[in-house]
């Protein structure tokens, strides 16, 4: 949901920045090696396909020397033997996925914080620029692009006959393939809003207000219910995801300290089924109140920022503290949580029964990439990492993709 409830006064981050901020990433496609929507069909950031420790660096390439930290670096899209993805750099790339070989590569006039969509020809993606562009998959000539009124910070997905992306503080825009406005959804405040799509509800979409947030039938152009923003008042709001008849979201708070809350909405009505709150834990004893902050600032630009990965039973949050947890779905029940010495730096992916994600570096402490078991939070294997993760790991056949705030782009393989 990420959205960032930033009404030009109010920054909150919901992946549909209510759901704002979020790389709310990618469903598998039909194919086991495909990953091209984001978090999986319903949100849940489930992989199709099963891959399993030991893991060797297929090949990396970093993209830029300047040494900037990167405070976002979204998902992939993976069709076939390509991968596309856009950098904070302003270039938006299609790398060969066996050897990192550039087939082209496209330059924005802004860093691109989006989430990007491909179809049979195309590949979409939004640009800090204002623009949505298209740009042909084959070569990465640009096909058409649209101009709209602020930044593009969101996923872009494609529904039937709709281009959807939002726009910070603009609005909703759902365009015809061939790039022609269609209509919009007024946005009035919130920023790094993404959302998915299920069934043609969109979950989530803004209304006329700041806080009229919720699910919006597509064919019908109406909103179902709104969420409560009187019950769950939060800066940060994540991503939601679907199980049965339950929306997941996080959310997280540092104006008091940092607050982190966990959520399960009836999907037909909006009410709570279940919440938990509860106070974040930092356990490094170097890590202050500074350190809070900046981790909680930088986070929000990540559209997958406490996005909840459902499993079976299961309702996964990593992010927002040191402590990865397992919820019940059904009740909210606390089923597992593992604690690490630094603070999470991703949400999650599951593939089989492996969860994926990324922990933060801090001083000497280097960062890394983590395997848990699903089912009882164990740790299985790591690996250090140049930078700490801007995702949650994309996981696309045999492979688990990802890039870092060191702006180095890795590619995984499973060693047979």
């Amino acid at each position: 949901m990420t959205f960032n409830k930033f009404p030009v006064f109010r920054f909150v981050v919901f992946s549909l920045v209510f759901l704002p901020v979020a790389l709310i990433f990618f469903a598998n496609c039909a194919r086991g090696g495909d990953w091209v929507e984001f978090r999986g069909v319903g949100g849940r950031g489930v992989s199709a396909t099963r891959i399993s420790p030991p893991l060797g660096v297929r090949w990396m390439i970093r993209l830029q020397e300047e040494g900037r930290r990167l405070d976002s670096f979204n998902p992939p899209v993976v069709i076939g033997n390509t991968i596309y993805f856009g950098s904070g750099d302003g270039n938006f790339y299609a790398l060969d996925v066996e050897s990192g070989f550039m087939r082209w590569v496209f330059r924005s006039g802004g860093e691109i914080n989006s989430i990007p969509y491909a179809d049979d020809r195309h590949v979409y993606f939004g640009s800090r620029d204002g623009r949505l562009y298209a740009l042909s998959r084959s070569d990465g000539r640009e096909m058409w692009s649209f101009l709209t009124n602020s930044q593009i910070n969101s996923q872009v997905r494609r529904y039937g006959d709709y281009i959807i992306f939002v726009a910070d503080a603009d609005a909703i825009y759902f365009l015809s393939p061939d790039g022609e406005e269609q209509f919009r959804i007024n946005n009035p405040g919130w920023m790094n809003f993404t959302f998915f799509v299920d069934n043609g509800v969109m979950y989530f979409a803004t209304g006329p207000r700041v806080l009229d947030v919720g699910p919006f039938d597509i064919q019908r152009r109406e909103f179902l219910w709104f969420i409560p923003f009187h019950e769950i008042d939060y800066i940060w709001y994540s991503v939601a995801g679907i199980r049965n008849d339950l929306v997941f979201f996080g959310t997280a708070d540092i104006r008091r300290g940092t607050e982190l809350g966990f959520y399960a909405l009836n999907r037909a009505t909006g009410e709570i089924v279940w919440s938990v709150s509860l106070d974040g834990v930092f356990p490094d004893p170097n890590w202050g109140r500074f350190e809070e902050w900046d981790f909680f600032w930088r986070n929000i630009e990540m559209l997958d920022f406490m996005a909840p990965t459902i499993w079976r039973n299961l309702v996964i949050f990593t992010g927002g503290d040191s402590v990865a947890r397992a919820f019940d779905a059904n009740t909210g029940t606390l089923r597992w949580e593992k604690a690490f010495d630094m603070p999470i730096a991703s949400s999650s992916t599951i593939a089989g029964n492996r969860l994926y994600f990324g922990i933060y570096g801090y001083g000497d402490t280097p960062p890394r990439l983590v395997c848990l078991d699903a089912r009882t939070g164990r740790l299985l294997w790591y690996m250090e990492t140049e930078g700490s993760l801007l995702s949650s790991p994309v996981i696309a056949g045999r492979r688990i993709i990802f890039g870092t705030d060191q702006s180095v782009f890795y590619v995984l393989e499973e060693v047979l």
